[in-house]
């Protein structure tokens, strides 16, 4: 789909994608309606990212897009070139695989409209309608009535409503029907397509689709007057005042009405209330459908978790544990598909996934990795969570795996490292700890390959991890532990938000083995228990709490504040409780810390993108991973504010 990346180079590419587009056309499905389709297309030796629209067996219009996506998580300007002729048509020749099918030589290409016998239709595409000065707004000075945008637009917490509110004010300012369609599912990598597809007229939703689901194609359909369009348009005198001064824009004639003569009795459909997902269903649904779309495709048996019995790995459960409702819900609905995916996946021609703990037993093996550091608490809690999601759970201890590896160390050695409540030094005591972490990393994939081999069931497990996106920032986990796993579904998403879903996996699953999980404090559980009671906890580790990390992410990231223009920030946000010196103290630590690790993010599991301050290096936040940890001019200037101040 959308996400084809570097494949855009490729021939290939283009001529699949025109291969395609023949079976359309001669589909009798896209008989008697006007078809507006998305590919890559070769003009004159440039690449365009273009909307292919036809009726009956011929190309219409082929409209290059405008404004390409280039921030984020979008590199459109690496494969494409954006059109620069700004009403502008020119002959593009047809490819002889389409001329075969229509007849046609040559069709049009540029930036231009279709005019059938009872309306005006402009097509806008994904980008575009962000774009401060959108096409839709000219074109519908011009009178174009029907808008069409096809999108790949990706799931951000939080994010739907601006998407739907674009849309409605599009409508609202210029009247116009607006209809909007977008990728859904997994395309392949970190993101996540959430629908919405929606149609607006006049400020007003009047149908809406799905975010979250695992259909793969969704059908929404309006039947709508376009005399409200116009009566809505006559009374705005502003707009008519601007359209009468437009620069018309070429038009493609349509032999075609889109109504009918006989049409005055059909039923219009009538506005909708659209309806939000809150933060914590976003995080029930999304990652779920993401991990479902992973699994099926990628052919595997199911998911391995390392359990800890913390709220990170106890919310990629829950998420698995979702997961598996969608499944059943799916199959419930009658989705053939996913009974078929279902099937393959549990190895059973005649299976039904009925019961979500059921199924989770047969595609989620949890394991809970103990060692001498670990708490009965946390081993009890872990037991108790799978137990109630169903999983297949393996305890098992790592401690002679520890023993055997430090035990090489000191037969070469001499030297045995010892932890610093026993006296050992800050470097003996963290080699200690990732020592055990990294066995665990070890442990996962081996059982990963094997458990199901133990079992007698065919297949292998993808490993899951478990660290999120306010730990990755801060560097707070060991490189190759058990963050380095196949796919992260939490990676993207905010220790704060994760806290919010478990409670709202509390009160919607009914998992009780969550609340003991909420209440205790996070750790590591990597040094020596004191008294049998853990001694260590993450943010007195990390030397900031959770809710500071997310604050230092949205002002790195989003607010795109160096050091200097963070403490600038901060010592207004927190003047009522920080002093501007201890301000500075908290940034410098912060950004040492992060500089320090920032190495780790090369080798961050592919992570669901969830958060728009994410740290992930391979497209979003491209950055260094050798710093100048001592930041020494940033960190003189707050000093000299500190001082001033």
């Amino acid at each position: 789909g959308y996400g084809c990346s570097d494949h855009y180079y490729e021939s290939d590419t283009l001529l699949h994608s025109f291969q395609v587009l023949a079976k359309l056309l001669e589909s009798p499905a896209t008989e008697d309606i006007i078809c507006d389709v998305g590919m890559p297309v070769l003009h004159r030796n440039i690449r365009y990212n273009c909307r292919v629209i036809f009726l009956n067996k011929k190309i219409l219009l082929v409209r290059p897009k405008i404004s390409l996506a280039n921030a984020g998580n979008y590199r459109e300007l690496r494969w494409f070139t954006p059109w620069t002729k700004a009403r502008h048509v020119e002959e593009y020749f047809l490819p002889r695989i389409i001329q075969e099918v229509t007849g046609q030589e040559t069709v049009p290409f540029g930036d231009a409209v279709l005019a059938t016998k009872d309306t005006c239709l402009g097509s806008e595409i994904c980008e575009e309608l962000w774009a401060p000065n959108s096409p839709h707004i000219e074109m519908g000075l011009d009178g174009v009535e029907i808008f069409t945008n096809s999108s790949g637009s990706h799931h951000v917490l939080r994010k739907a409503h601006t998407r739907v509110d674009l849309v409605n004010s599009a409508t609202a300012k210029n009247g116009g029907i607006y209809v909007l369609a977008n990728q859904k599912g997994c395309d392949g990598d970190r993101l996540y397509y959430d629908g919405c597809a929606m149609i607006s007229m006049n400020g007003e939703t009047v149908a809406q689709g799905s975010q979250f689901s695992l259909d793969d194609v969704e059908v929404l359909v309006a039947t709508l007057d376009l005399e409200d369009v116009r009566s809505y348009r006559a009374e705005i005198s502003s707009r008519n005042l601007a359209a009468s001064k437009v620069n018309p824009y070429p038009r493609v004639k349509v032999n075609f009405a889109l109504s009918n003569s006989d049409d005055v009795a059909a039923p219009i459909c009538m506005p909708v209330q659209w309806r939000h997902h809150s933060p914590e269903e976003e995080i029930s649904l999304g990652p779920a459908c993401w991990l479902w779309d992973y699994l099926r495709r990628s052919k595997q048996a199911g998911f391995l978790l390392p359990l800890s019995g913390g709220i990170d790995s106890s919310a990629t459960a829950c998420i698995v544990y979702s997961m598996c409702h969608q499944v059943c819900l799916a199959v419930k609905n009658g989705n053939a598909d996913v009974l078929a995916d279902a099937r393959r996946i549990v190895n059973e021609e005649s299976y039904i996934p009925e019961d979500p703990r059921e199924f989770c037993k047969r595609i989620f093996t949890t394991c809970y990795m103990a060692s001498e550091n670990s708490s009965q608490d946390t081993c009890n809690r872990a037991k108790l969570l799978a137990e109630q999601i169903g999983s297949y759970h393996i305890n098992l201890n790592i401690d002679a795996a520890v023993k055997a590896i430090v035990g090489i160390f000191s037969v070469v050695t001499g030297r045995t490292p010892c932890f610093s409540v026993y006296g050992g030094s800050s470097r003996e005591n963290l080699a200690l700890q990732n020592v055990q972490a990294r066995i665990r990393m070890v442990l996962a994939y081996l059982f990963a390959q094997l458990t199901l081999w133990t079992r007698g069931m065919p297949g292998g497990l993808l490993v899951l991890g478990s660290a999120n996106v306010d730990e990755s920032l801060r560097g707070y986990l060991t490189k190759y532990d058990c963050s380095s796993a196949d796919i992260n579904p939490i990676g993207g998403i905010s220790k704060t938000d994760l806290k919010n879903f478990i409670q709202y996996c509390i009160e919607n699953f009914q998992l009780t083995a969550l609340r003991s999980i909420m209440s205790a404090p996070p750790t590591a559980e990597l040094e020596p228990l004191i008294d049998g009671q853990v001694a260590q906890t993450d943010e007195a580790d990390m030397g900031m709490t959770y809710a500071e990390l997310s604050i230092y992410g949205r002002l790195r990231k989003v607010a795109k504040a160096g050091p200097y223009s963070m403490f600038c920030k901060l010592i207004n946000m927190w003047k009522e409780i920080c002093t501007p010196r201890e301000v500075a103290s908290k940034v410098k630590h912060f950004f040492r810390m992060y500089s320090v690790n920032r190495h780790k993010m090369t080798a961050l599991t592919p992570s669901y993108h969830a958060e728009n301050y994410s740290p992930d290096d391979n497209r979003f936040d491209l950055r260094p991973f050798l710093y100048n940890t001592t930041w020494s001019w940033q960190f003189r200037c707050i000093d000299k504010q500190v001082n001033a101040l």
